[in-house]
């Protein structure tokens, strides 16, 4: 057998009976965190809360250890539970289809595909606030390493680290995403929670999430124009990259590209 044919049976096999899929995951126990601004974190804005946060209390879940990979995307197209993003072919930034770039995250997805893929899974996003409760692993800081971040902890724009495109801070030099783990883990296990792609969740944007978080009502609103991503990404500076960030987009890209958005899946805990 063709052994690119062979790799891509195994995966397709490992994808549907889960094996693959469970490898990778991390539980997160039951607790409350401060969610929201980090005390003395100047670059909060509004929608972030107060500063030092508030407490949420979160229920235990699992969440994906890795971004999504373009290799993992792929299999699930090729199982017919995913549509296509858009790929490099379209756009230079996005990763399906772009030589070498199987082991970097998935990008250019709506927020449907994304959730399909979670699905198909036995999954779903992650809440936002169970997002930020990963993303901290027990930190009260900007960061969960401290107050600063560089390319020396994430995928990012800082302004001044130059790669292999001349000029170009975005990536860390490298003007695209990089292959997922290319950091150290946070104290959770997890990989890439900070930079190199922004993740969706499963939450439509309210200005007073926090709030309603804090009250016990973790999925928010069920209608909206712009769903929460959280993390920042390869081309975005230090500031979006902090634990408390709240981006937002509209769900579907239309005639825009997504080439700073990936996402990992959570899972209930049975």
């Amino acid at each position: 057998m063709n052994k690119s044919v062979c790799c891509v049976a195994l995966l397709l096999s490992g994808f549907t009976s889960g094996v693959f899929a469970e490898s990778s995951k991390i539980q997160i126990d039951a607790g409350k965190f401060q969610m929201g601004c980090s005390q003395g974190d100047n670059d909060c804005e509004s929608d972030e809360g107060i500063s030092g946060g508030i407490a949420v209390d979160v229920p235990a879940f699992l969440i994906d250890k890795h971004e999504v990979t373009v290799a993992e995307y792929q299999v699930c197209i090729e199982a017919g539970n995913c549509q296509r993003p858009k790929d490099h072919k379209r756009n230079q930034y996005c990763n399906l289809g772009a030589e070498g770039r199987g082991n970097h995250p998935i990008n250019c997805v709506d927020w449907q595909q994304a959730l399909d893929f979670c699905r198909a899974k036995g999954g779903r996003l992650p809440f936002e606030a169970e997002w930020e409760k990963a993303a901290r692993a027990n930190t009260l800081t900007r960061y969960p390493w401290g107050q600063e971040v560089s390319c020396k902890q994430a995928i990012l724009d800082d302004g001044k680290t130059m790669g292999s495109v001349p000029n170009e801070p975005d990536g860390c030099g490298e003007d695209r995403t990089w292959p997922i783990g290319s950091h150290a883990e946070n104290a959770y296990g997890l990989h890439d929670m900070h930079g190199n792609a922004g993740e969706w969740t499963m939450n439509w944007y309210a200005k007073n999430g926090l709030e309603r978080y804090a009250n016990g009502d973790l999925i928010g609103p069920d209608q909206g124009r712009q769903r929460v991503v959280r993390g920042g990404s390869w081309d975005e500076n230090k500031a979006y990259l902090r634990s408390s960030f709240r981006n937002v987009k509209p769900p579907v890209s239309g005639r825009s590209v997504y080439g700073s958005i990936g996402f990992r899946c959570a899972y209930d805990v049975k």
